[in-house]
């Protein structure tokens, strides 16, 4: 038998990782239902982008297999760190601070029960 499952890629997300990952371990291995309702209850800035990367999964579960978001469950989620973007900043007596400006990848995959 073939299991049935969505992968979806979030790339260059204006995050840190760190940060991100505080968010997806709360919600790793969790039905999908569970998983948005807790993210819909945390308060960080991570909870919006892995909203949209859960219900964007279920509307390609949908779409692939026909099923709907209550027989889904959230079985790999991983958060990378991606290139992050070099800024400066001006420090005192003429010199120039580097600012280094993270950000994600989010792998995600969602399986049928």
């Amino acid at each position: 038998m073939e299991v049935k499952s969505t992968k979806v890629k979030v790339k260059n997300v204006a995050q840190s990782p760190q940060k991100l990952r505080l968010v997806a371990d709360l919600v790793r291995g969790k039905d999908v239902q569970e998983a948005l309702d807790i993210l819909q209850l945390t308060n960080r800035k991570g909870t919006e982008t892995l909203k949209k990367a859960i219900l964007n999964g279920v509307a390609s579960a949908r779409e692939l297999f026909g099923v709907d978001k209550n027989v889904l469950f959230v079985s790999h989620l991983s958060v990378d760190g991606a290139s992050s973007l070099k800024r400066v900043r001006f420090a005192s007596k003429g010199r120039v601070s580097r600012i280094s400006k993270k950000r994600s990848h989010i792998n995600l995959e969602l399986t049928v029960k």
